[in-house]
């Protein structure tokens, strides 16, 4: 079995002209393990942050349902700082995520394996598996996933490591967070327009484009652009 310094160094010895580092890594975890696919995000302590990687598209739909709904396997993961395995969506996730759930399984995604990725009480990120059949990963397949979630950390660390101090995120760890604040910037502009706390403004937000299947990032942007009011009476419209 490979250890996470020998997958890092793999990583960082493959071609330097073949995508980020983050890619890489989950290119390399899904050639290695039994799945069909793995996502890469950033998680905090307000949640989902933001989607670093995906190896195709049944994984970035994973990661950016979680963004949109705030619900999932990896924020639960993230929050009790444990693995959470789903091997069968078809019998747990609609109970457990009414919202995720049956999104999840119509993207094709039949189980899921979620890896935190933290350091002490920090949380980082998140390394999210998962598979087109229902299946557990065997033990072996098991500790070879704890191996790329810790690679993965120290992924991104060491691409944090590369930037001088106050010199902000690394531009490969960047995008995700730029995402983020828009989120928030159109957040403050629903709770103004809505007359609503920021925690109810979040909630039209996901809700509104979670009903209109778009990335909550695209109407995060149309509410910034004033294309898009949300919560200001029942004439607005897109």
């Amino acid at each position: 079995m490979r250890t996470a310094a020998g997958i890092l160094d793999a990583v960082l010895g493959a071609d330097r002209d073949r995508d980020t580092l983050p890619t890489r890594l989950c290119e390399d975890c899904t050639e290695a393990l039994p799945i069909t696919g793995v996502g890469l995000a950033l998680m905090n302590d307000e949640g989902h942050q933001g989607v670093i990687a995906a190896t195709d598209g049944p994984a970035r739909v994973m990661e950016e349902l979680q963004f949109t709904l705030g619900e999932g396997p990896c924020l639960d993961a993230s929050l009790a700082r444990r693995p959470v395995l789903q091997p069968d969506l078809a019998s747990t996730a609609v109970a457990r995520w009414p919202g995720f759930g049956p999104e999840a399984l119509n993207a094709g995604i039949a189980a899921i394996f979620a890896f935190p990725l933290h350091v002490g009480a920090i949380r980082v990120g998140i390394l999210d598996l998962y598979r087109d059949t229902p299946g557990s990963l065997d033990n072996a397949a098991l500790a070879e996933a704890l191996a790329y979630a810790d690679a993965a950390l120290l992924v991104l660390l060491h691409l944090q490591g590369q930037m001088p101090p106050e010199g902000g995120l690394h531009p490969q760890l960047a995008a995700p967070l730029e995402n983020r604040a828009e989120v928030h910037q159109a957040t403050g502009v629903i709770s103004v327009v809505a007359g609503v706390s920021l925690a109810d403004a979040l909630l039209l937000l996901r809700a509104h484009a979670y009903a209109a299947q778009r990335p909550v990032v695209q109407v995060a942007r149309d509410v910034i652009a004033g294309t898009l009011r949300i919560g200001a009476s029942r004439n607005d419209h897109e």
